[in-house]
């Protein structure tokens, strides 16, 4: 079993939050308050999940540069005041940052009771199986 630290919570619950705001952020039309927050407690997050060190690995990799340049960009367009432009840029880079994790997320969502007879319904299963397929992505 792997050892979860309180760091490593505390990072789960940061990244939760993050998402819960950013999805309160867009259902609301786009309030930019929210969406600043959620942006924040989500990067926190996950800094608190891999470590200050991995974050930075993570998102400063040469061939990652343009992706951090957009997800970044996109946080400070939201925090300027173009929340709709911003979430726009930030979800581009967020799929080129994160396009390698969606095959193993999605073949692990197929192994789960209810979501994989959800992924194998007949209009679903072929997106499916391009988030699946790793060398369609990108």
């Amino acid at each position: 079993m792997i050892q979860v630290t309180d760091f490593q919570k505390i990072g789960i619950g940061l990244a939760g939050f993050g998402i819960v705001f950013l999805f309160l952020g867009m259902v609301l039309l786009f309030d930019k308050g929210l969406l600043a927050i959620g942006n924040i407690l989500f990067v926190s997050g996950l800094a608190f999940v891999i470590g200050l060190e991995r974050t930075y690995r993570f998102f400063f990799q040469r061939h990652k540069l343009k992706a951090t340049g957009f997800f970044v960009g996109g946080m400070l367009i939201v925090l300027i005041g173009w929340p709709v432009v911003g979430m726009l840029v930030e979800l581009y880079g967020f799929i080129l940052l994160f396009s390698g994790f969606f095959p193993v997320a999605v073949n692990f969502m197929r192994r789960v009771p209810v979501l994989g007879t959800i992924l194998n319904l007949p209009g679903i299963k072929s997106v499916a199986d391009r988030f699946s397929d790793s060398s369609s992505l990108v």
